[in-house]
């Protein structure tokens, strides 16, 4: 039975699930019923932090266009470009035991490709979640159902895995942005053209 978490909540990802090694982070969303006249195309991404909060080069900026990191421990499963079906939208892989040891935080984000010039954002999303999943067993740790408190933002910051006392947790943050992928690279210390 997972944990079904809310804004805000924290729990032990590592503590009570002694030997959990890989894990698939899986995010998911359904779009309201409505005709912008274009496709929604939502991106899941992985931002790898170090102790600033920031990502200590672009390579540690996980996404449609960088799938995986150079250590191998954490690849994004490719890009949904429709979202359509049941079930997870886009997946990323997380190998607990190989993350660098300058990475203590790796923040999970879903962003609205191309959502200024589609007039997109998150109020037209619904049954938004993310989902940790055992690798080994299939078994779900955690699931947080966002809700659906957003309106105008275009990127949301869902949740976070990081490190406490040798440990990996999970945070549950829902927070919401405007200016797409653009405004969480730079909140995230990663230079955009």
């Amino acid at each position: 039975m997972p944990i079904n978490l809310t804004k805000g909540q924290k729990v032990d990802l590592t503590k009570g699930n002694p030997g959990l090694k890989k894990i698939m982070v899986g995010l998911g969303w359904d779009v309201n019923v409505f005709d912008s006249g274009s496709a929604f195309d939502l991106d899941a991404a992985a931002f790898m932090l170090g102790a600033n909060g920031k990502c200590p080069t672009e390579n540690e900026f996980i996404f449609y266009g960088n799938l995986e990191h150079q250590s191998k421990s954490v690849k994004h499963l490719g890009d949904n470009l429709t979202g359509e079906g049941d079930g997870d939208d886009e997946q990323i892989t997380i190998d607990l035991n190989t993350i660098p040891a300058n990475v203590e935080k790796i923040a999970f984000t879903v962003t609205i490709y191309d959502a200024e010039t589609r007039n997109q954002n998150f109020g037209q999303v619904s049954n938004s979640f993310i989902r940790i999943v055992n690798e080994e067993n299939n078994e779900e740790l955690i699931r947080y159902d966002l809700g659906e408190d957003f309106s105008i933002e275009t990127a949301v910051v869902v949740g976070e895995l990081y490190r406490h006392n040798g440990e990996w947790k999970f945070n549950a943050i829902g927070s919401g942005f405007q200016g797409g992928l653009a405004a969480l690279c730079n909140h995230y210390g990663i230079e955009v053209a």
